[in-house]
């Protein structure tokens, strides 16, 4: 399965312009870097999508380990990596300037490996405990399951607080699994599956060994044996901000909406680019339907539109 592409990645041009505006030196290095990554294989991937996501199968039966490393930084469609690098941008900014670059760059190289195994661990469980072997098959590909991770992190370090989920006040240590729920209702083509795997893998970090394994080699990597002390980067060099600060520069970049605000409105230009559900792409996505799925998809699609439509 080929990466259909429009003329115009749309998607990719606001990403672009949002980074433009909150500044390339006002991103703290190892976010830039994740940034760049997707962004460069999006436009230039290794492989098609149906040869770089992972699924129990593919990765695990046929010993092709190299979707795992592949897998999270390969992206559907444009509106696909938009969603998930604007909130890479916020989540990242804020928690590597938190936690710093060296362990920041240790937890999303751990992190976006990581998933893909506990998304195995899942696909094989509900495969055993249902028997259904359709679960072996599904297929997920992007940065999502990182994100919800990621999201797990924020709240354990800035905790309190609440989220607006689907019109909701939520307090934030719910807020993950509310719009895992949400995010599915939303879009079913997306992978609950993979982002549950992200939710565990971030608990694993705030409650289970993860936090003192990454601290630890963090501490190795760093030329005193100990991570260096967290940094903030604007313009001016390095300088401490605010929470309201960091709310500030979230609103200009995102023009005020929330990510589930985000979502529902890059899905609602994705349906109105592609002309309504009519057009066979998926309008945005982390898991890929495998053969003989087409008919349940398209009603998921026609349900979507109407959802759209209301």
């Amino acid at each position: 399965m080929q990466r259909r592409q429009r003329g115009i990645n749309v998607g990719l041009m606001l990403l672009l312009s949002q980074i433009y505006q909150v500044g390339v030196s006002n991103i703290p290095p190892v976010t830039l870097a994740t940034l760049a990554v997707n962004i460069y294989l999006f436009l230039s991937p290794m492989k098609s999508l149906m040869e770089v996501c992972i699924s129990v199968q593919e990765g695990y039966l046929n010993n092709d380990w190299q979707r795992l490393l592949l897998s999270p930084f390969h992206h559907a469609d444009d509106w696909h990596l938009y969603f998930n690098m604007v909130s890479m941008l916020w989540k990242g900014t804020r928690l590597e300037r938190r936690l710093g670059s060296v362990l920041f760059a240790c937890i999303i190289a751990a992190f976006s490996q990581l998933i893909g195994v506990m998304y195995i661990v899942l696909e094989m469980l509900l495969a055993e405990i249902l028997d259904e072997p359709i679960y072996k098959m599904q297929c997920a590909v992007g940065f999502s399951g990182v994100l919800f991770a990621l999201k797990v992190l924020n709240n354990h370090y800035y905790p309190g607080g609440t989220s607006n989920v689907m019109g909701f006040h939520v307090p934030n240590k719910y807020a993950c699994w509310i719009e895992l729920i949400a995010i599915h209702i939303v879009s079913p083509g997306s992978s609950f599956i993979g982002h549950l795997a992200g939710i565990l893998v971030g608990l694993l970090y705030t409650w289970g060994p993860l936090k003192k394994i990454l601290t630890a080699f963090a501490g190795f990597l760093s030329c005193d044996g100990h991570p260096p002390r967290p940094t903030e980067f604007n313009s001016s060099g390095y300088a401490r901000h605010s929470s309201d600060q960091n709310q500030q520069d979230y609103s200009r970049y995102t023009g005020g909406l929330n990510e589930e605000e985000q979502y529902e409105r890059a899905l609602r230009n994705s349906l109105n680019d592609r002309g309504g559900p009519q057009n066979d792409r998926r309008p945005y996505g982390f898991w890929i339907p495998t053969e003989g799925q087409s008919e349940q998809e398209e009603i998921r699609r026609r349900r979507l539109y109407r959802y759209d439509r209301q």
